[in-house]
């Protein structure tokens, strides 16, 4: 099917994720750069965004990324160019943006399927540097991002649904059928932060998700906050957390395929002691996703816990693609954890002023890697208080607080 979403859509979008996604969910302001960056199968996107960055008052820089581009890379570059590291221009790029806008679209959802993880997994290494002057940036108040998903044939495909069909979830998830889309983002904004409040009152010590194939406790470690509502994905409806990943024990089975590095992933089972993977499994993929989690120290273990309150969310069919999948709701909303960096903006106070080598010292996990995997079936989370209390805060797909 020959779908193409409308330009009012497009500019719709465009207009929340420029006007709302970046600064806080204040949007930009007159004078920022904004680093733009779209694969060649969501052009239309492109002309959009750099209509609304400019409509904004801001300055977009472009990198435009042509289809198929990366399996040739991995299949010619020899070792030295797989990890060669264009520090000058990296740092020069990070010193002159404020905001990245990033566009997920595939015209190949699995390009790299039969690539060896282990070149991935060696260039990924390799701009470390780049993430962290990022981080440093945000973690400062100087930087913001977001992204979204621009839809294709391919990635209907994957999901089981025709384009249209696809792009209605997207429509809908983001608000682009509604006048005001923006206006709409702002109530469900207030809505996650009733629900980060009220769990960063009960002063939570860890907590226990228990379900089919699932048992597993996560401690949250000592001054931490919740996270959510802050327009970093769109849509995003989770309230999520770093946890202190030096806490992690039990096992959790996944639902959710996973894509990830080109591949797709399917059946994850994690079993954790001692806060790292001890044991992983996949029915499909499974020499990806241990490459993924030997990558590095942090890779095996803990950098996010995340919950979906199924009565947020208007996203109801699995989309092939993390950034939707582990924001569905459907019946049972969804829990999903992230292997790998922690997000430091989960830290209590100002995470600027926080010495570096303090940060593993608090359990605040470290990697090059951030996977997100997702698992949409009935769990009950409680949990355990430090005034030695227990209640069940999530059941059934949503917060029960």
């Amino acid at each position: 099917m020959n779908y193409q979403p409308s330009k009012e859509i497009l500019d719709k979008y465009a207009s929340v994720l420029v006007n709302y996604g970046l600064n806080g969910c204040k949007g930009i302001k007159k004078g920022d750069v904004v680093f733009l960056q779209v694969p060649e199968c969501a052009k239309p996107m492109l002309f959009a965004l750099r209509k609304a960055v400019l409509k904004s008052g801001g300055y977009p820089i472009i990198q435009y990324i042509p289809d198929g581009f990366s399996r040739e890379f991995y299949e010619i570059a020899s070792d030295d160019q797989l990890t060669f590291f264009p520090a000058k221009l990296l740092r020069g790029r990070i010193d002159q943006i404020d905001h990245i806008i990033s566009i997920e679209a595939e015209e190949n959802p699995t390009e790299l399927k039969g690539i060896d993880p282990k070149k991935i997994m060696k260039s990924s290494k390799a701009f470390k540097p780049y993430m962290e002057w990022r981080t440093k940036k945000e973690n400062e108040g100087k930087f913001t991002w977001t992204l979204a998903l621009y839809g294709t044939e391919a990635m209907a495909k994957e999901a089981g649904l025709n384009l249209e069909e696809y792009w209605e979830q997207i429509i809908k998830a983001c608000y682009l059928d509604e006048e005001d889309p923006i206006n709409k983002w702002k109530e469900i904004k207030k809505e996650i932060e009733r629900i980060k409040k009220k769990l960063d009152s009960l002063k939570i010590e860890k907590l226990r998700i228990k379900g089919e194939k699932t048992d597993l406790v996560v401690g949250l470690g000592k001054n931490r906050k919740w996270l959510g509502g802050d327009g970093m994905n769109i849509p995003s409806f989770e309230v999520y957390i770093s946890p202190d990943y030096r806490k992690t024990e039990g096992h959790i089975q996944f639902t959710e395929p996973l894509y990830s590095y080109g591949n797709l992933i399917k059946n994850v089972y994690l079993e954790f002691k001692n806060g790292k993977v001890t044991k992983a499994s996949a029915s499909e993929g499974e020499e990806v996703l241990k490459e993924m989690i030997a990558t590095d120290e942090g890779s095996s273990r803990i950098g996010e816990l995340s919950m979906t309150d199924f009565r947020l969310s208007r996203i109801t069919k699995f989309m092939a693609t993390t950034l939707f999948d582990e924001n569905v709701g459907g019946k049972y909303g969804n829990t999903h954890l992230a292997l790998g960096k922690a997000y430091r903006d989960s830290y209590i106070s100002d995470p600027s002023k926080v010495p570096e080598k303090n940060w593993d010292k608090m359990g605040y996990n470290d990697s090059v890697v951030h996977t997100d995997i997702v698992q949409t079936s009935n769990r009950e989370v409680t949990a355990y208080l430090e005034d030695g209390k227990e209640i069940v805060i999530y059941k059934d797909g949503k917060f029960t607080i």
